[in-house]
């Protein structure tokens, strides 16, 4: 089961210090370009774990994958974490210091089918993982668990190739209902 949580690039909420009309046009046709290529990046990493699904439910009489979903991050979080690590709010910024624009999060229902999933993604040759985290084996002072994996993701264009970063959690469902809750209580 795929679930998308849709975001679409909006100005009219997002009120930068000092910045000009001029400085927010070019923002917001930045963040069209941002949009597409995190959407398309997405789009390939989720089509990838849509065959890896099929081919285990063809293959297999179970797939580790419970359920996959994935969301770009809304403009108004991009400005937040940016001014938040002291970062400008500028295009390039956004590819320098959020990794977490695209992100996706693959359900499993055990601890084992985890560390399968990231063997299984680390070798594939058009993925290339820049970062891993592993939450699972060190967990936050909160509890949290979770195996987070930044992998660049060729996306190819009418103007060439480029590769954009995409976050990857993977938990079990227990992991993912812990999350969700203290999530919950933090932030709600």
């Amino acid at each position: 089961m795929m679930v998308e949580k849709p975001n679409r690039p909006s100005l009219k909420n997002v009120h930068l210090p000092n910045s000009t009309p001029q400085q927010e046009m070019e923002l917001a046709q930045g963040m069209v370009r941002v949009n597409h290529l995190y959407r398309s990046a997405l789009k390939v990493a989720v089509a990838q774990m849509e065959i890896l699904d099929e081919e285990f439910a063809t293959l297999n009489d179970r797939s580790p994958i419970h359920h996959i979903e994935y969301r770009i991050k809304t403009l108004d979080s991009i400005v937040e974490k940016l001014q938040r690590r002291g970062h400008a709010v500028t295009i390039d910024n956004i590819y320098a210091y959020v990794q977490d624009v695209a992100g996706i999060r693959i359900i499993c229902n055990y601890l084992d089918d985890i560390y399968y999933l990231r063997s299984l993604l680390t070798r594939n040759e058009s993925f290339r993982v820049i970062q891993e985290v592993d939450y699972i084996k060190t967990p936050k002072p909160s509890g949290y668990r979770s195996l987070h994996l930044a992998i660049a993701i060729p996306v190819y264009l009418l103007d060439g190739c480029e590769e954009v970063i995409v976050e990857v959690q993977i938990r079990t469902v227990a992991m993912d209902f812990w999350a969700s809750l203290e999530h919950q209580l933090r932030y709600k």
